[in-house]
């Protein structure tokens, strides 16, 4: 029998990301893992038109997801869950590879947009590629999929 023991959740947000945290947190609780959230800064070229007002540089879009991935945190504290967190700037891909064999992490659950076609081809797929890469199983949860899990 394998044993799960820490659950490596990348979170952008997004409703399939959502999903993925609450499938995340239902694994942490049926097999008594702790849960690590993580989300990753892309880093944003310099404009070269200096005309526009503000463009949100790296910091400030890593301080607006710290607070909004703390508070993520802390609902799954106080539900009892052993939760850490991290904001990491990077390649989402990339940093969520590294992040996964750093804390030797025995399963990721992430969400997937689901982008096809040319969208997918331009923009790649940070799923596919951990899915790829990854040393350990991946479970990719959809915003447009069956929910497996029942509310009580």
């Amino acid at each position: 029998m394998f044993k799960i023991r820490t659950i490596l959740c990348p979170v952008d947000f997004s409703d399939a990301s959502r999903k993925a945290v609450r499938y995340a947190h239902e694994f942490a609780v049926s097999m008594g893992a702790a849960m690590f959230l993580l989300n990753v800064v892309e880093p944003r070229p310099m404009a070269v038109d200096l005309s526009l007002n503000y463009i949100p540089l790296e910091e400030d879009l890593e301080k607006a997801a710290e607070a909004d991935l703390d508070a993520l945190k802390n609902e799954l504290l106080r539900e009892g869950l052993k939760v850490e967190s991290s904001v990491e700037i990077g390649n989402p891909s990339d940093v969520i590879l590294e992040k996964a064999a750093e804390l030797d992490v025995n399963l990721v659950i992430m969400g997937s947009h689901g982008k096809k076609g040319l969208s997918r081809l331009i923009m790649g797929s940070v799923a596919e590629t951990v899915v790829r890469k990854a040393d350990c199983p991946v479970l990719i949860v959809k915003s447009a999929e069956k929910e497996f899990i029942e509310e009580q």
